[in-house]
């Protein structure tokens, strides 16, 4: 067995909970260093028609159609988690992307795409459980694919890919998730924030994760990364974002104190409201 086409595998998988398992599954014979399952670095993956697997609902409208979720109210409480557990549904999608699309490189990528698979998996399904306390299912409420369609705009720009999803949208759950905890603490939803502690613990490891591989990129490829970021926004135009941003989060995922500056003091990225 070959990571990366499993990692493909997993990727067509439709039903959420299945794709969580089967990626969960993969990464613990990975870190069981299975002798069964070997990383082709060389191969090139063809992509298949479809990409990602994923459920009839939820429905995907764009961003502006998506209403406020109040966490005030048990519908708008389950609304506004519902749309987090779609952001992670769609972040095991786009780790397992990276595993398969990317060949020619160390193998040390692979695993670390796999890791943020698996960790994403974990908190699609803690979501999905509590969600299913306040009465719904993950596909009850309308939702948006601007983190997929940055991935989609991406595949044939590894340095773009790392640029711009992992420390680009990624990142910004890095700024929102203290807010919305803040919110739902006052809500009383103890469990909510407790998972959002979770998340946003293992996600400074996944944006790290994403500058790692952004400079090792650039390093390779003789791009300065903080000019060469500028010009990727300016080509491929990510969802704006706007502050405040989560300063100690951000250092601690590999953010320099250049581009923390760039951003705070009003970037081409900052001027229009995160979704």
């Amino acid at each position: 067995m070959d990571l990366r086409q499993m990692a493909l595998g997993a990727l067509c998988v439709t039903d959420p909970v299945r794709k969580a398992y089967a990626v969960q599954s993969l990464w613990a014979q990975l870190e069981a260093r299975d002798p069964g399952l070997r990383i082709d670095t060389a191969q090139l993956i063809a992509a298949p028609e479809g990409l990602p697997g994923r459920p009839p609902l939820p429905r995907l409208v764009p961003a502006v159609e998506v209403p406020p979720r109040s966490p005030f109210t048990p519908e708008g409480r389950a609304a506004l988690l519902h749309a987090i557990a779609h952001i992670e549904f769609n972040a095991i999608n786009l780790a397992l992307d990276a595993v398969f699309r990317f060949p020619g490189l160390p193998e040390k990528f692979y695993i670390d795409w796999m890791r943020v698979a698996a960790e994403e998996a974990k908190h699609y399904l803690l979501l999905a459980a509590h969600l299913a306390t306040l009465g719904h299912v993950y596909g009850d409420f309308d939702a948006h694919d601007g983190l997929w369609t940055m991935t989609w705009k991406t595949r044939g720009d590894f340095v773009a890919r790392m640029a711009l999803v992992p420390r680009t949208l990624e990142a910004r759950g890095l700024d929102a998730t203290p807010l919305i905890q803040a919110k739902l603490r006052k809500a009383g939803d103890l469990a909510a924030v407790e998972i959002l502690d979770v998340i946003l613990r293992e996600e400074v490891g996944h944006v790290a994760i994403g500058n790692h591989w952004y400079r090792w990129a650039c390093e390779r490829e003789g791009l300065d990364p903080v000019s060469h970021y500028r010009e990727l926004v300016r080509q491929y135009a990510p969802p704006r974002l706007r502050p405040p941003f989560n300063r100690q989060a951000r250092l601690d995922a590999g953010f320099s104190e250049t581009e923390l500056a760039w951003l705070e003091a009003g970037s081409p990225t900052t001027d229009a409201p995160a979704p």
